[in-house]
């Protein structure tokens, strides 16, 4: 390194090593005023952000010279210079502090007495962020003996490395010595990202740190190299999954001839199932059944096996029964018509017995018995079978004998005939066939006695009949067709006897009838009776109640029956998006076994919890496992068996519900708004029915997801148990924690919380929906809301708030509790405006309904005049992102505010149309009051 001087003196000498080496040193020590200066040439910075130097350098100590003034120093300064070029010259930069930039004073660990007993000091400084193409080094002496032996200019960095089997390449440190940089690594060839985005932070002192997302090897290789490198498998194993896994010997019945297999091939005559993994071994079909028995009953039969003696290596045979129908004058034989019952069933069976009915008599039958298992459909030849031939040994029943006619009315006829001579079997019941005489169509019925009654026949109408009988073996030959007729006279009118059956069925209806009147008469009575006890409510039969965690002598038992628990290898965790009451908001993936991979919230309970701590954290799963319902948060599961404690719900992807509005204020349709309060209200309704109460209803504890589906949530009570005094929100009551903002009048003075309360923190939800978002009596003390309250003052209508919804806020506020909606009530009304869009269409104007005159009360109205500039109102209507917007384009002032339009708005960048809206309203009453305050004109 070169140096240009002013008033420094090159001298040439060795080093410790007797190197030769050139040192710059001056003494002017008896001189006063001394400023010698020595200046590097142009060191390009290659893009390095932070430079370090390193000095190696002598200084006497001033008081081993003799006869010297009292400016004498044992210090030097060390200054630096930016330029895009080598430009610098003698007399350019300025040999002074800026343009040079100074670094530091500085000063030796050591000086020395004697020349010869001089000490070298080495000192290191840094300095950065450098932006320019170079710099320039100067070391400015104001009186000290000192010699400047040397001097390292160099910068740190982080060298390629591998981690986690990703590439991260050299990267140099930051522009501070704290400073963390960003290096993106890229996965080691045959590997693949298993979380992303790969990152790794390069820290000041060139260490690599914190590494982000990692690379796992691919299907068909494995980890060597001590986790830096994905090595192929070696033939005869194989690896099936992406993974830290190693590779492993071929399943049975397998084999991989070449490397990198991520699955191995069956041998011949060996296969897998399509529910097989790429693990399980290769299996083969089963042999055939074996000591196939059978026991003929006339003609049916019962057959029974015993299972294959090889199984083909699998544990999901089952078996098939084939039926064929013989015929030995052909010498061939077909499948069974679809009259052959086969009991339980031909195909697919598990257990190794069958019953076979209707069967012909004297027939000769096949029956195969085949054993096929998951792979049986993969071989190319048909399934092994064991076969048995049979032959029925009974005849179906001889003709029915004459029928005769018993009696006939105009439109019945009684028959009566005898069994047949040959039954051949019991006779089951017998067939009546008949038709009109002359007709061809032809009615049957079936009668277990050897006698029958034909009904709904024409009057005086000749009719055709026979009579079949039917045993086991099947129906035997009709008896000889028979000619009756009908009578023509009408039927005779019912004897009393005919008619008792009606009269008992009537008399005992009507009894039944009057026993349940009474019995609801009673209960009603009971029930009035009951209705002012403050506990008692009705249960519907098979409705599923709430059961209280804290109710448990065991809180662990509540988790273990309500939550179920989910090993923590299921569990990832992938990004840090909050902080709760007990520790950390998570999203993350869960990965159940059978099920797909979804995202999921997970919160996890902070290190050195309390066994308090824990009950509570865990109390809020014992709770969510209960649920049910679409609009009530679903609990996946907990982690308890592991660390960190995890409780998993599903994953919601637009957050809570105050934030996401404030963020989208103006872009929703009044029904899309409605339609969140309404899936609220259902979640509600839901867990009012279950006789829960929520206790802290508002947005900020409802959640949506990307389809705007609004779930109620944050089932943790603990809050009320303990006080905090970092958070504003839940403030001191009664020896509890209340949101003094949501809670009903009743729950805040006598902590009566009920579903009743709920209905009044509902009607508060209403009104954070509709104002997108808006805090609740705005900047109101807690004090000041509970006094307002008190005196009947209740929220005004937000902006653009159709009336019918303002209405059913106010109902919701009625201080007498029993007054208030049911949730069942507030979801009908809800369905009742989004079916008729037109009734949201009325809204009422709140500046004129409060009145402009009176002192703004209701807040919904900022009194422009109490602003003193045009970005303070900006900020009081929640609008201060367009400050810079007013400015720049001229609008300083309320008089030309005031005087603002639409095309105004669009032209100085306020584009979103619910903005507009907001600021436009604001406008309107700015207006008005202008005009109220302006002086009268005489």
């Amino acid at each position: 390194m070169n140096f240009d001087n002013k008033n420094e003196e090159k001298v040439s000498g060795y080093d410790d090593a007797m190197n030769p080496i050139r040192t710059y040193q001056v003494c002017n020590v008896r001189e006063l005023n001394q400023n010698n200066w020595l200046r590097s040439d142009f060191i390009p910075r290659k893009d390095v952000l932070r430079v370090y130097v390193e000095m190696k350098f002598t200084v006497r100590d001033c008081n081993s010279i003799p006869n010297i003034p009292g400016s004498c120093k044992e210090t030097f300064n060390l200054f630096y210079y930016e330029s895009d070029s080598d430009s610098a010259t003698a007399t350019s930069p300025f040999w002074m502090e800026n343009p040079y930039v100074k670094v530091d004073t500085i000063a030796p660990d050591e000086s020395f007495t004697m020349l010869e007993s001089g000490r070298v000091n080495t000192k290191v400084r840094s300095f950065g962020p450098l932006s320019k193409a170079g710099f320039y080094l100067a070391f400015q002496d104001l009186g000290a003996c000192m010699s400047l032996i040397s001097v390292r200019v160099f910068y740190k960095k982080c060298s390629t490395t591998i981690a986690n089997f990703a590439v991260f390449p050299e990267t140099a440190t930051g522009a501070e010595a704290t400073s963390l940089v960003i290096a993106p690594g890229t996965c080691v060839p045959n590997a693949l990202e298993v979380s992303v985005p790969l990152k790794l932070y390069c820290n000041g002192d060139g260490e690599w740190m914190v590494p982000v997302g990692a690379c796992t090897c691919s299907a068909g290789f494995e980890p060597a190299m001590k986790e830096t490198q994905c090595q192929a498998c070696s033939p005869g194993t194989f690896k099936s999954k992406q993974g830290d896994g190693f590779c492993l010997p071929c399943p049975a019945n397998s084999r991989a001839s070449s490397g990198a297999a991520s699955v191995c091939s069956c041998r011949n005559g060996y296969y897998r199932s399509d529910a097989d993994s790429p693990d399980s071994p290769c299996t083969t079909v089963p042999s055939a059944p074996r000591s196939v028995i059978s026991s003929v009953n006339e003609t049916s039969l019962v057959l029974e096996w015993s299972e294959p003696r090889d199984m083909g290596g699998r544990d999901d045979t089952f078996y098939n029964v084939i039926c064929k129908k013989c015929l030995p004058e052909r010498g061939m034989c077909s499948r069974c018509d679809d009259n052959v019952d086969i009991s339980p069933r031909h195909l697919g069976l598990t257990q190794r017995r069958v019953a076979v009915r209707n069967l012909q008599a004297h027939t000769q039958y096949s029956f195969e018995i085949q054993a096929v298992n998951g792979v049986s459909n993969k071989s190319p030849y048909t399934p092994q079978f064991s076969a048995v031939n049979i032959t029925t040994n009974q005849a179906a029943p001889s003709a029915v004998p004459t029928v005769h006619l018993m009696a006939a009315t105009a439109s019945t006829m009684s028959l009566s005939w005898l069994p047949p001579e040959k039954p051949n079997g019991i006779i089951l019941d017998y067939e009546i066939k008949y038709h009109e005489k002359g007709e061809a169509i032809a009615h049957t019925m079936t009668a277990q006695r050897s006698n029958a009654r034909i009904e709904g026949l024409k009057a005086g109408t000749p009719y055709v009949v026979q009579v079949r009988a039917r045993t086991v073996a099947g129906y035997g030959r009709y008896s000889s067709p028979a000619d009756f007729s009908t009578n023509l006279q009408t039927d005779p009118p019912k004897t009393w006897q005919e008619q008792l059956p009606l009269i008992v069925g009537s008399a005992t209806a009507t009894l039944v009838f009057i026993i349940a009147v009474v019995v609801i008469a009673i209960v009603c009575l009971r029930s009035e009776h009951t209705s002012s006890t403050l506990y008692t409510y009705v249960v519907t039969p098979g409705m599923k109640v709430y059961i209280d965690p804290f109710t448990y002598e065991d809180p662990n038992e509540a988790v273990r029956e309500f939550a179920k628990e989910i090993d923590v290898s299921c569990v990832k965790i992938e990004e840090v998006i909050g902080a709760g009451e007990f520790g950390e908001v998570c999203r993350g993936r869960l990965k159940l076994p059978g099920r797909r991979e979804i995202i999921v919230a997970i919160k996890t309970l902070k290190v050195g919890y309390t066994d308090r701590q824990r009950r509570d954290f865990l109390s809020e799963a014992s709770i969510m496992g209960q649920f049910d319902h679409p609009n009530i948060i679903r609990l996946e599961g907990v982690v308890t068996k592991s660390r960190p404690v995890m409780i998993v719900t599903e994953f919601m992807e637009n957050g809570a519900l105050d934030s996401f509005l404030r963020l989208n204020d103006g872009q929703f349709t009044v029904i899309q708004l409605v339609g969140m309060l309404r899936g609220i209200a259902a979640g509600m309704k839901y867990l009012s029915d279950m006789n829960y109460v929520h206790r802290d209803l508002a947005a900020r504890n409802i959640l949506v997801n990307s389809n705007l589906v609004c779930k109620v949530s944050d089932f943790g009570l603990s809050r009320f148990l303990e006080d905090d005094p970092t958070d504003p929100t839940y403030t001191s009551s009664l020896g509890g924690k209340i949101p003094i903002r949501w809670t009903a009048p009743e729950a805040i003075a006598y902590r009566k919380f009920t579903s009743a309360s709920d209905v009044w923190s509902y009607g508060i939800v209403m009104w954070e929906v509709m104002s997108y978002g808006e805090r609740p009596y705005w900047d109101m003390s807690n004090q000041d809301v509970i006094n307002a309250v008190e005196q009947d003052y209740r929220l005004p209508p937000p902006m653009d708030c159709p009336t019918a919804l303002h209405q059913l806020m106010l109902d919701c506020w009625v201080k007498e509790r029993n007054l208030r909606p049911k949730f069942t009530q507030i979801v009908a009304t809800l369905d009742k405006l989004i079916r008729n869009a037109a009734s949201l269409k009325v809204v009422t104007n709140s500046t004129q309904s409060s009145g402009v005159s009176q002192p703004l009360l209701d807040r919904c109205v900022p009194d422009y005049t109490t602003f003193t500039t045009v970005g303070d109102w900006l900020d009081a209507i929640k609008m201060s992102r367009y400050r810079d917007n007013f400015v720049n384009a001229g609008f300083a002032s309320f008089d030309l505010v005031a005087q603002m339009t639409a095309e105004d708005l669009l032209r100085i960048g306020v584009t979103l149309a619910g903005h507009q809206k907001k600021i436009l309203g604001s406008i309107q009453d700015m207006r008005l009051q202008m005009n109220q305050t302006l002086p009268v004109q005489v």
